[in-house]
């Protein structure tokens, strides 16, 4: 997917779960999408706990990542999220780390 549907005002990104024609999802309603967002950011903040980063979803359209300092940083789409993640842990963050794996396993 290009900018160009930025430019010509799509808000959706192309992996959201939204009714289009042609395409299979069971969000075919606004309260199925908000269900499956939050349960989106809730898998997110589990992995993202790890090095103490929280996402959170900004009015509707946008998320922030944060820091427990109080850093945060805020994008469009989920896609986006794992390098600003990386950005604002200070020891980087990959989330094919074997270590973040094992603590993972371990909750």
């Amino acid at each position: 997917m290009c900018s160009l549907c930025g430019i010509l005002g799509c808000d959706d990104h192309w992996t959201s779960a939204v009714e289009r024609p042609g395409v299979y999802t069971r969000n075919t309603d606004r309260q199925s999408r908000r269900a499956d967002a939050a349960r989106r950011i809730r898998a997110a903040n589990r992995v993202l706990g790890y090095r103490r980063l929280s996402l959170a979803e900004w009015q509707g359209t946008s998320y922030v990542v944060s820091s427990p300092t109080g850093a945060s940083t805020m994008f469009e789409a989920l896609s986006h999220l794992w390098p600003e993640a990386e950005a604002l842990a200070p020891r980087g963050f990959d989330p094919l780390d074997e270590d973040l794996i094992d603590w993972m396993a371990q909750r």
